[in-house]
């Protein structure tokens, strides 16, 4: 890769493609289209505008703002003034804004609008090393006084006028940047303690970037959509990485409520996701089909009959008879394509699912019906993947082959070890959390798995998480989760086991299919807890179990469950901002439920 980082390709970019769309946001319903001119300019306004106010190489700056083109001006501008972006989850307490801040040391913050400044206003006394809060939407705050505030707009005009006076030092910063330099703080999302600030440089961008791309090829001009959180590593894979090292176009959604009606509009040629994303997707469809016409509910349910046996065969590399292609391309075009076009799927091209293992079912219904959504798998501490399924070469069960130029091999105790140019530079600011990560270059991964005959690679589970029965038998709960979780009804599950003689589980219902279950079905209920603890949702949910149970060996059956009787939030500790479940803080919340469901045993 010789000197090359992404700031080097996205300058040749600027100056090669000028007029070409970079990127794309919508506002007040209109679609806005940003050239990489435009995009240039604004990145040399905010560097050139952090640079006047004192900022140093090798210095972070904290960004906290829901996905806008801001977000990667900002991101592109630090890294270019020589520094490093650490990125805030959007839903952050104030305190988990004030720890990122504190530990990253930084004495600048983008901050989206007047609720994520008001956040620095209950953490800044703790943290003496902030020195601007940068607004890039002033609503609400332009008569306010504060030495501390300033908007994203004069900063860029600062940056205009310092870089009018001190011609050159753009460029002689941006080109001082190695690509073993650090570029971003990408912040873990804690689910078994405090967050811990993953080191990535330049090098490890870029490698990742053209390692995706190098298996699942994307052209020049793809479109993405760029929805899911920017601080997280998988977003930044499809916004920043991808977006500029092969010139895509990045398409801004309108806001968290809009991501579905966005898909439509922009129909994008690459899409990602998490598993719930592509779980409500799927349940949403379903639940449509049973609100259809007898006659559309046959052809849909004949139509998945065939395309779910034409995807078994496929992902499983066995040969299609001809009579079963001709059956599935009558059951595409009558059925799958139109359905496709109405989601925004319709020329995807590849789709991947990432950040968590997602249900065998979930891949197979998707391939079912023509889309092409494979399964990637890694950490943040690996630059976010470490191996990934091609389109049209993927195994259920699977999740790939490690990527070009990624080692991986099995320890004794089953742990998935990782070595390759992905591979992170250490914890911010923890020597002990590294050195219990990184072991003669080996990243463990903290996941148990195998690899197959083919290179293949099999997530059994999270080590910490196997649960070993009373009876000795070691289960991995996230499969059973997994299954769980494909029906309609069912958010989120978590199975309790560990030292005991059966398996329960705690569920949080899907809100939006259960209510309407329960208004086809006449149910009453007031509140959401009356919901959950109506006989006849506890009988709708056991049938999911039931339905699940029997696709289980006699020890990994579910015996009981218990419908927990809220939603599960970020802000009560009980998720991660990516939603997965934190077991500890949810075994916790809910241990006389799990105790009363083991009292007295089995029934």
């Amino acid at each position: 890769m010789n000197n090359e980082t992404l700031l080097s390709y996205f300058q040749k970019h600027v100056k090669e493609h000028p007029d070409r769309v970079a990127i794309r946001h919508k506002d007040y319903g209109i679609w806005h289209d940003v050239t990489w001119a435009q995009y240039g300019e604004k990145v040399r306004q905010v560097a050139m505008g952090l640079i006047s106010l004192g900022f140093k190489k090798g210095e972070c700056v904290s960004i906290i703002s829901e996905n806008r083109p801001e977000w990667v001006y900002a991101d592109f501008g630090i890294m270019s003034a020589g520094g490093v972006t650490a990125g805030v989850y959007a839903t952050n307490s104030p305190e988990q804004c004030g720890y990122v801040v504190q530990n990253s040391g930084s004495r600048f913050y983008f901050a989206e609008n007047e609720e994520q400044f008001d956040k620095t206003l209950k953490f800044r006394k703790d943290t003496p090393c902030l020195e601007k809060v940068i607004v890039m939407e002033m609503e609400g705050l332009k008569r306010y006084e504060d030495p501390m505030l300033m908007s994203f707009d004069d900063l860029l005009k600062l940056g205009k006028e310092f870089d009018a006076k001190n011609p050159g030092l753009f460029e002689q910063r941006w080109k001082e940047v190695k690509p073993d330099d650090l570029a971003v703080l990408i912040y873990t999302s804690g689910t078994t303690g405090p967050p811990k600030g993953a080191m990535l440089t330049h090098s490890n961008l870029l490698y990742m970037s053209e390692a995706m791309v190098n298996v699942n090829p994307v052209k020049d001009g793809d479109e993405t959509l760029s929805y899911l959180p920017l601080c997280h590593i998988f977003e930044q894979l499809f916004t920043v990485m991808i977006n500029v090292r092969f010139k895509t176009i990045c398409n801004f959604i309108e806001s968290p409520d809009t991501v579905m009606d966005n898909m439509k509009e922009v129909s994008p040629t690459v899409t990602c996701g998490v598993p719930r994303i592509w779980e409500k997707y799927a349940s949403g469809i379903m639940i449509r089909m049973s609100d259809a016409t007898w006659l559309k509910r046959m052809i849909f349910k004949a139509a998945m009959g065939i395309g779910m046996k034409y995807a078994s065969l496929k992902l499983n590399f066995k040969p299609i008879p001809p009579y079963l292609k001709a059956a599935y391309l009558a059951a595409y075009v009558a059925v799958f394509r139109k359905l496709k076009e109405r989601l925004g799927f319709d020329r995807v091209r590849v789709a991947y699912s990432g950040a968590a293992p997602i249900s065998p079912e979930v891949l197979k219904f998707f391939n079912a019906i023509g889309l092409p959504l494979v399964e990637g798998y890694g950490q943040t501490e690996g630059t976010g993947v470490t191996s990934v399924s091609q389109k049209g070469r993927l195994k259920i069960g699977k999740v790939g082959r490690p990527l070009p130029g990624v080692e991986v091999k099995i320890a004794e105790d089953g742990e998935i070890l990782v070595k390759g140019p992905g591979i992170f530079k250490g914890y911010f600011k923890n020597p002990e959390a590294t050195a219990e990560t990184l072991k003669d270059g080996w990243l463990h991964s903290g996941d148990v798995g195998e690899l197959d005959a083919d290179g293949f690679l099999k997530i059994t589970d999270r080590k910490k998480d196997l649960i070993i029965t009373a009876g000795g038998k070691n289960i991995a709960p996230q499969n059973i989760e997994n299954q769980l979780k494909f029906s309609p009804y069912i958010n989120d599950a978590v199975v309790i086991g560990d030292r005991k003689k059966y398996l329960v589980a705690l569920i949080a219902i899907d809100e939006e299919n259960v209510i309407k279950y329960a208004q086809d079905h006449k149910i009453q209920f007031g509140t959401y807890g009356s919901l959950t603890q109506a006989p006849e949702i506890k009988q709708l949910i056991q049938a999911e179990v039931d339905r699940v149970n029997k696709m289980l060996a006699q020890v990994e059956q579910v015996k009981k469950f218990s419908i927990i009787p809220k939603k599960l939030y970020e802000e009560d500790g009980e998720v991660t901002p990516t939603m997965k479940v934190k077991r500890k803080s949810i075994n916790e919340a809910y241990k006389d439920i799990i105790e009363k469901m083991y009292k007295g045993g089995m029934e």
